[in-house]
């Protein structure tokens, strides 16, 4: 399949004379083409849409936007500009310079590093694809498929560092990353957040503010890595992890605004009136919100890990904006560390800190989270309501690390497993939550529309107005 590398793929990798990357991208072009056909958005592939494309990594050319059809969209293949005086930032190697290649003894590490972050990118593509049948307006259906093509180009981000510096085995891994797929029984993706079912945009809305997230912090230790195009790629696509983040934490901010609205338009702030009038109660909100968030908490790892203590020491990943702690090398520090006591309690342990950075980078991660808390409750508070929504501990429904299958309630205290059976019901979206939500679920289209359960946006894309026709059906 002949490419013309400068149109077809924008790029700042010389790729157009890599002929041995060249050749390698293009056995897995027509590949990647099949997966997003057949596992990409289903049935907008020959709409126009107003998308967002990077065709440079300046400030003219990260974003430039238009019509087209997402077959056609350019995923190109970015690299953050490279700094010529970048040291190696943390660890046993802290100020020496970073690397252009991959040291031998490392290889395997990164390559799975690699592997892990680019399988998420195609598993939330698989996870959404039926959504675009249920979009609330157009606005909304835009964005889902802007969020998508940017996926679709992270995985690129991800393949083209594979292909470029891992050879035979970097191609298979390429390969691999389009034959796993969400909630595949025999071929799962990696990590088991990415196999949860997406079918309702409350879910869209959770995943794309608290998982999405994730991956934001997840980017920011992979920018730290001493392996330079690996921190320089990551740099890049955190330009557009942004905007996933936004299409989050806005669309649960206008699901709120709409159920104010309701509530004071009804005088109640009953969960069943507010259903009847075909809002999202407060309460269910809460639900899905301690839902995908403690499912993203896990993403992070255990709380105690010796792999993210070798990752750190080897400087392979580190804490994200890793400028901003003093000491670098975090040799002799200690942690302490909330962990069962086996008899319902908790006791306190002091481990290594090196040990411990998955649980700095959580800590951040739900420092950052709660944000968008804030906001959202300072909404309900100016309403007139005692509602306020909360993050749960970071111990709730945990499946892996210090605190898996041992059940508590949200505010982290241990419970019995009789107990947590018999509340769970009030923490967790229930079959019945599940049900109504779904029954809301209808496609909107009419430019300017809006479904009934969600308020319009502040402003529309790109300095077009919100009833701006985003997208073109064929």
């Amino acid at each position: 399949m002949s490419i013309n590398y400068t149109e077809r793929i924008p790029n700042n990798v010389d790729l157009g004379s890599n002929r041995i990357l060249q050749r390698a991208l293009e056995h897995w072009q027509p590949e990647f083409l099949n997966w997003w056909q057949e596992l990409g958005p289903r049935d907008f592939q020959v709409a126009d849409v107003y998308l967002r494309t990077a065709t440079s990594v300046d400030a003219k050319g990260w974003a430039t936007y238009g019509f087209v059809r997402m077959p056609e969209y350019r995923w190109g293949i970015f690299l953050a500009e490279r700094d010529p005086n970048r040291k190696i930032g943390f660890g046993d190697s802290f100020g020496q310079d970073v690397w252009q290649q991959i040291p031998g003894e490392y290889r395997a590490t990164l390559r799975r590093l690699i592997v892990t972050q680019g399988d998420t990118e195609p598993a939330s593509v698989e996870q959404q694809r039926m959504l675009g049948h249920t979009a609330p307006s157009l606005y909304d259906l835009r964005n889902l498929l802007q969020v998508n093509v940017e996926e679709g180009r992270h995985l690129w981000a991800m393949v083209y560092l594979l292909h470029a510096y891992f050879g035979r085995d970097g191609r298979e891994e390429a390969e691999e990353l389009l034959e796993r797929h969400s909630g595949d029984a025999d071929k799962p993706r990696i990590l088991g957040t990415f196999n949860e079912p997406i079918r309702d945009w409350l879910s869209f809305f959770m995943f794309t503010y608290f998982t999405d997230r994730d991956g934001k912090f997840q980017l920011k230790s992979l920018a730290e890595s001493s392996f330079d195009p690996l921190a320089r790629t990551c740099s890049f696509m955190l330009t557009e992890e942004a905007h996933h983040m936004f299409v989050g934490d806005t669309g649960i901010n206008r699901v709120i605004k709409r159920t104010l609205e309701v509530m004071k338009e009804l005088n109640t702030d009953d969960p069943e009136a507010i259903r009847k009038a075909g809002a999202i109660d407060l309460p269910t909100v809460q639900r899905y919100l301690n839902f995908w968030f403690s499912s993203s908490l896990d993403l992070f790892g255990s709380e105690q890990s010796s792999n993210a203590a070798s990752y750190f020491a080897n400087g392979l990943k580190g804490r994200p904006d890793e400028a901003q702690y003093e000491d670098h090398i975090a040799g002799n520090t200690s942690f302490e560390l909330g962990v069962p006591d086996g008899s319902g309690g908790v006791k306190t342990e002091q481990i290594p800190m090196r040990n411990a950075m998955n649980e700095v980078t959580r800590g951040s991660y739900v420092r950052d989270c709660d944000l968008g808390v804030k906001r959202w409750n300072r909404l309900i508070e100016k309403a007139g309501h005692d509602f306020r929504l909360a993050l749960p501990s970071t111990r709730f429904r945990r499946n892996i690390g210090a605190w898996a299958g041992v059940p508590t309630d949200p505010q982290g205290n241990p419970i019995s497993h009789e107990e947590n059976d018999r509340r769970k019901a009030g923490w967790l979206p229930s079959e019945g939550d599940q049900a109504y939500i779904l029954s809301l679920m209808h496609g909107v289209y009419e430019p300017g529309k809006m479904a009934a359960w969600i308020a319009p946006p502040d402003r529309g894309i790109n300095n077009n107005p919100v009833d701006y026709e985003y997208v073109r059906m064929a």
